[in-house]
């Protein structure tokens, strides 16, 4: 295995601007409740760790919650491999990280769910001590709910830091917690695309979100909230 990305968060402040892009609006999906923003108090590196910060703004009309949201779509994205994010999850009711993969939709002039979506881990404070991971495709996706996925108990996910891993090939995707599987899906025969369309590159996202569908009823007096990446490593 060849380490073909590795970041340590070594130099403080925004994130590489030659790795990552800030998404900045007012309107995201899955009713979530945040602006996200780009700036040095909601996405940044300090000390060796990149914190993404959702925090409230009770004043404003528009964007009382603010977050980040980040992507590495155009600048690195790979094809197999394995993916190792170590992070801490935030803690609070309303708190809704993420990290995920998504196919690049100008590259395969498709839109979501047929570029397909892995997501790594999601979290959610009003269910503490529980990481999820699921993929999305045409097939299989949350919309006609036929998402294929599976839930883990992490009793300490909030305060200690843990090895989240994605071995991706081109017969499976193993998701793995500190070095261990706890959830598989393989390719069968007859797959088509609609079924496994994890044969092109996909890039990664890091994002906090704020209330949604998943995240659930936001209590404003557990604000803020912080997820916190150690590392994030790539190897073929």
């Amino acid at each position: 295995m060849r380490i073909i990305y590795e970041e340590n968060f070594e130099k403080n402040g925004k994130a590489n601007p030659e790795i990552w892009t800030y998404e900045v609006g007012t309107k995201w999906a899955n009713n979530e409740s945040q602006c996200y923003v780009e700036d040095e108090i909601h996405g940044y590196a300090k000390d060796g760790l990149f914190h993404i910060q959702a925090t409230i703004h009770p004043e404003k009309e528009v964007c009382k919650y603010q977050s980040a949201r980040l992507n590495t779509r155009g600048k690195l994205e790979f094809l197999y491999g394995k993916l190792t994010i170590r992070a801490k999850m935030p803690k609070g009711q309303g708190a809704w990280p993420a990290l995920w993969l998504m196919g690049n939709t100008d590259q395969n002039r498709v839109g979501w769910p047929q570029c397909g979506e892995i997501d790594l881990v999601e979290f959610a404070g009003n269910r503490p001590g529980i990481i999820t991971c699921a993929i999305h495709t045409g097939s299989y996706n949350h919309k006609i709910h036929t998402d294929k996925g599976t839930k883990i108990e992490v009793p300490d996910a909030s305060d200690a830091f843990h090895d989240y891993t994605l071995d991706w090939t081109k017969d499976y995707l193993s998701f793995q917690l500190d070095g261990k599987e706890f959830f598989r899906v393989e390719k069968v025969a007859g797959d088509t695309v609609s079924e496994w369309p994890f044969d092109h590159p996909y890039y990664l996202i890091m994002n906090v979100a704020v209330g949604g569908w998943y995240g659930g009823k936001i209590v404003d007096e557990d604000l803020p909230f912080e997820m916190v990446i150690a590392s994030i490593k790539i190897e073929q």
